[in-house]
């Protein structure tokens, strides 16, 4: 099934133990990576070929982002949570109904604009922890 990229949304959590998540507004672009590094085992039983290590390795995900300011709550917290250095909550939901939550530091928060233009931002995001999907 086709999905629209619409529809692909970023959201981040609002601090609480069990987090409320506001749609982060203004995104026109949103995409992510799932990062895996494998662990090999091979061995001179190995016949010659690279054997790897199921469930082994550091897995992470990667999120990044690019929209226009809006000036909503949710772009405020991303933009405390870059000031502070600090891992909040953030689910990334699908047209499907599937989404992907997990904790998230913004390694990057980039804004721009033109004299007679909109302000624009990019930001980038890496795990922390498990990203679980649902």
């Amino acid at each position: 099934m086709i999905e629209r990229g619409s529809a692909f949304l970023l959201k981040v959590g609002d601090g609480a133990a069990a987090p409320a998540f506001a749609t982060v507004a203004g995104l026109r672009t949103t995409q992510f990576a799932i990062n895996g590094e494998a662990v090999v085992v091979t061995n001179k039983d190995s016949g010659g070929w690279r054997q790897l290590l199921s469930g082994a390795g550091i897995r992470s995900v990667s999120v990044s982002g690019a929209g226009v300011f809006t000036g909503s709550a949710a772009e405020a917290r991303i933009k405390a949570s870059a000031l502070a250095g600090t891992i909040d909550d953030y689910r990334l939901s699908f047209e499907s109904g599937d989404s992907m939550t997990g904790r998230f530091l913004v390694t990057r928060l980039d804004y721009a604009g033109d004299f007679n233009g909109e302000r624009s931002y990019t930001l980038s995001l890496e795990s922390s922890g498990a990203v679980v999907a649902s």
